[in-house]
């Protein structure tokens, strides 16, 4: 479908729902027979508008009877309550744990009246009192979902991405209501497990339809497990009153609007359609617009077997060569949207008006407001310390280097530790703080910047992936774990500390380059000219990109038209 032909169909839109802002983020998921090398792989890009935030970390530790956990809300900070304390809890780093377990989400919301406010755990801390206290993805379902039947779930409709070595699965809950005389039940969830050659995603809209497995299933093999109030529930309410073989969740719960298809699906329709075949077919869902389109599929099968740095691409994504292309490189660009310069992001809010009429901004994986992203790596055939790990990033993915921190990790690389800054304390010592102090240099001047920023990104990813080898293979010959783990904690410290010390070389090189929208002149290894009177060497200054100046011409016509021409 031609770019012109489909954005005339949108100019009459008019979109209903509102868009919760935090609701922005995206997981993709890879199977373990459907990655190169036998992993189960997971990512998650964590959107947040202003938010600071940083890899979290939590020791392993014993605890007494009658201890209690505090619990606090991820977003906010508020406090909720308290629960007790597990017995024993594993050491998490980041959003995986000593066991190699790792937990994503995103938010989609759905019915607003299922909220239950007299909840003590929020979507956020249940993530993290999962990983302390599970060792597989089976495990932490079970804890998970009696955690909020116990204490009650006041987040909105949440998709978790749950995997461990062996499996993958995608879990869906919403609360019950706050009124208990509606419900004694506290929520309503549905977990799948993601067949094992397959991929799967979700961006803020609930996936999961109809789940009912026709045959009963062996105990420890299921494949789908749901709370027994999901059906009941939805007909208690009215919003369902069929067979419970012919249920769909997110029809009862969560049912996709424009902004659930356009703004949530067509993420993880891009991400199908670079490493599947067909999926061309489901750009009528992915789109929005057509009410009767057919529903793109939970999982699909990948044309090829998918490696590390093929989701660490996804998780860049611009939805490059579709019909929903921010990163319009064209002779005449069509959307103006990414400046002078073809910006590949759009200031946000999504949706703004123009005489009364409303109208919306794509809203690509790749997106400026995320806090942190990271592409987990879980191997079922390596030591658990060694087979865990966790590729981390402090801003948006496309404008870091994804460092490795393996899943053993018994403390933060300091520069990724939060210590010493927070969402209005800037350090030089932060990565949140010095990648985005690079990330917001080059956004408005994308086409002119970003080429250095990608040579350095893949430059250091490119190092890391070289040596992962030859790290692993010297872990495991260190037969004492806790000695292993020390290895692999230094070496993950290391690697981050690289970074942001190339970061920061990074930053004041881009800023005496590119000053002043004129470029330095470097020879070959990067390094700056000077004449041959020992000045920095004459500037160049390319002005407007081919693209832009070919659309200023059209809008304005002769208005700058030097005379005689």
């Amino acid at each position: 479908m031609k770019r012109t032909l489909f954005f005339s169909l949108l100019s009459f839109m008019l979109f209903a729902g509102a868009w919760h802002q935090a609701s922005a983020c995206t997981n993709f998921i890879v199977g373990k027979k459907a990655s190169a090398d036998g992993s189960v792989i997971c990512s998650y890009n964590a959107d947040s508008y202003g938010a600071f935030m940083h890899l979290y970390h939590y020791p392993r530790a014993r605890h007494q009877p009658g201890e209690m956990r505090k619990v606090f809300e991820w977003d906010t900070n508020k406090y909720l309550g308290e629960i007790p304390e597990a017995a024993e809890t594993w050491n998490v780093i980041g959003n995986t744990n000593e066991w190699q377990l790792t937990i994503g989400e995103t938010t989609f919301g759905g019915r607003e009246e299922m909220v239950d406010t007299t909840g003590i755990i929020d979507y956020g801390s249940l993530i993290y009192i999962a990983l302390q206290r599970s060792k597989t993805a089976r495990e932490a379902i079970e804890v998970m979902t009696t955690l909020v039947e116990q204490y009650g779930y006041c987040s909105e409709g949440e998709t978790f991405t749950i995997c461990d070595p062996n499996e993958a699965w995608i879990m869906e809950m919403m609360g019950c209501a706050s009124d208990r005389t509606i419900s004694k039940e506290r929520t309503v969830w549905v977990a799948m497990r993601v067949p094992d050659d397959m991929i799967c995603g979700h961006a803020n809209q609930s996936r999961i339809t109809t789940f009912m497995p026709a045959k009963k299933q062996k105990k420890g093999q299921e494949t789908v497990l749901w709370s027994k109030n999901v059906v009941s529930y939805a007909k208690k309410m009215g919003w369902y009153d069929g067979n419970d073989h012919d249920f769909s969740y997110n029809a009862a719960y969560a049912a996709p609007d424009f902004s659930g298809r356009r703004i949530c699906d067509a993420r993880v329709w891009q991400f199908f359609r670079r490493y599947a075949d067909g999926m061309d077919r489901y750009i009528p869902w992915a789109a929005g617009i057509e009410k009767d389109a057919e529903p793109m599929p939970l999982w699909v099968k990948p044309n090829r077997l998918l490696t590390v740095q093929d989701v660490q691409a996804a998780m860049r994504d611009h939805y490059e060569g579709t019909p929903f292309d921010v990163s319009d490189q064209s002779d005449i660009p069509e959307d103006l949207g990414g400046g002078i310069w073809q910006m590949p992001y759009r200031p946000t809010p999504l949706y703004f008006e123009v005489d009364g009429k409303k109208y919306f901004n794509e809203r690509p994986t790749s997106t400026q407001q995320t806090a942190w992203t990271f592409v987990s790596q879980m191997r079922s055939w390596l030591p658990r310390e060694v087979g865990g790990c966790f590729w981390f990033g402090n801003d948006d993915g496309n404008m870091v280097a994804y460092t490795p921190v393996y899943c053993c990790s018994t403390r933060q690389p300091q520069c990724y530790s939060g210590k010493g800054a927070d969402d209005i304390t800037f350090s030089m010592d932060n990565a949140f703080w010095v990648e985005n102090w690079v990330s917001n240099m080059v956004y408005p001047r994308y086409s002119a910047l970003f080429p250095d920023l990608q040579q350095v990104r893949d430059s250091l990813e490119q190092s890391y992936f070289a040596q992962q080898k030859f790290i692993e293979e010297q872990a495991q010959q260190i037969a004492d774990a806790n000695e292993r783990a020390e290895f692999l904690t230094s070496y993950s410290c290391r690697k981050a500390d690289e970074m942001i010390s190339r970061w920061r070389q990074l930053a004041t090189y881009l800023i005496v380059r590119h000053n002043d929208m004129a470029v330095r002149p470097v020879d070959s290894k990067g390094q700056f000219q000077r004449s041959p009177y020992g000045l920095g060497a004459r500037v160049q200054r390319p002005g407007y990109p081919e693209g832009f100046r070919r659309q200023l011409v059209r809008q304005t016509g002769e208005k700058y038209l030097k005379p005689g021409e």
